[in-house]
């Protein structure tokens, strides 16, 4: 695996070398150099705390199990629910206590216990083809309805995506009701599961199928992405279930690890992420959704509308998990 430092990277150097030696911290981050960079940067200019990152897709849990106690990671930033369980799970993280990050976010967004805190949010959304079904008052419970036979398309199960998706629904509906519900789902799948979240877009514009499931984000960068706007101009946005619990939502999130040699700077950098700067410019350049509630999501993003999220506590998603795994493989999901 190829490891990247941000000061190799984004050209920190200078910034790294200006501020006094004390006053560091070392990032480790799932999420991309593009979005992190510019906040980063301000947060340095700021306070003088030089941040150096660490850049990965995957891995990164490992990488800090082995180096133990001599980890110099401080703070992890992940780009999904999955990644903050898994850190918790493997005993990985040190819980935070400050009011300043439980005032700026929602008890709904973060762990009871300080364990980890989010940062923005997306929506799993259901995309409609324009010209044949039209924006549509959909549920997720009505993917599995006989009508829709042969017309969904989706990426594989058992994408923490949609892991977290089944674990909502075990959450409402109970494990019996949910794998009944995952049964009727891949009886109405267009093709067997696979791609990402914008192949499935591009399915519906290519005629493939008529509905697929798919991150909000996803829908915004097409939208700016010259190549891929026709697809997402081939579809309507829909915000599933607003007639009763709401839109299923994940978040992104950063947690303190467990040996942080810097714990007092990481934390300065949680607060200053779940702050109102951070959190608009957060989540504008991916086009997600702030996680603390008085910031306005991009002019793009809130022109999709206003909508009722799940009000089901993130926290409860990690409890279902492996139920949710377990049930994705007795239905055979992605074969």
């Amino acid at each position: 695996m190829k490891w990247v430092t941000c000061a190799a990277l984004l050209g920190l150097i200078s910034v790294a070398q200006s501020a006094h030696a004390d006053e560091k911290l070392t990032v480790y981050s799932y999420r991309q150099a593009f979005l992190v960079e510019p906040i980063l940067k301000r947060f340095t200019d700021e306070t003088g705390i030089a941040v150096n990152v660490v850049f990965a897709k995957d891995g990164i849990a490992e990488r800090i199990a082995r180096e133990g106690r001599l980890s110099p990671a401080d703070l992890v930033l992940t780009s999904d629910f999955s990644r903050l369980v898994e850190l918790v799970d493997k005993d990985l993280t040190s819980p935070v206590k400050s009011e300043q990050l439980n005032s700026n976010i929602p008890a709904q967004y973060r762990d009871p216990d300080g364990q980890w805190y989010a940062l923005t949010m997306r929506v799993r959304n259901l995309y409609t083809a324009k010209d044949r079904l039209g924006p549509q008052a959909i549920s997720y419970e009505e993917l599995a309805d006989p009508k829709y036979k042969g017309k969904i398309c989706t990426r594989s199960g058992k994408h923490p995506y949609n892991i977290a998706l089944v674990a909502s629904m075990i959450a409402h509906h109970g494990e019996a009701d949910t794998k009944t519900w995952l049964q009727g789902v891949k009886t109405n799948l267009a093709r067997k599961p696979q791609g990402n979240d914008r192949a499935q877009v591009k399915a519906v514009k290519e005629g493939l199928c008529d509905i697929a499931i798919g991150n909000s984000y996803y829908y915004g960068n097409m939208l700016q992405d010259p190549e891929q706007k026709s697809w997402a101009e081939a579809v309507a946005i829909n915000f599933p279930n607003q007639a009763d619990r709401g839109a299923h939502v994940n978040v992104s999130g950063m947690v303190l690890t467990r040996h942080a040699p810097n714990k007092d700077n990481a934390i300065k950098l949680m607060e200053f992420l779940s702050a109102d700067v951070a959190q608009k410019a957060y989540a504008e350049v991916n086009m997600e959704y702030p996680v603390k509630a008085d910031v306005a999501p991009s002019t793009l993003v809130a022109s999709w509308g206003e909508f009722k999220s799940d009000q089901l506590p993130i926290f409860k998603l990690a409890e279902y998990h492996q139920a949710a795994v377990k049930l994705l493989d007795e239905v055979q999901f992605d074969l």
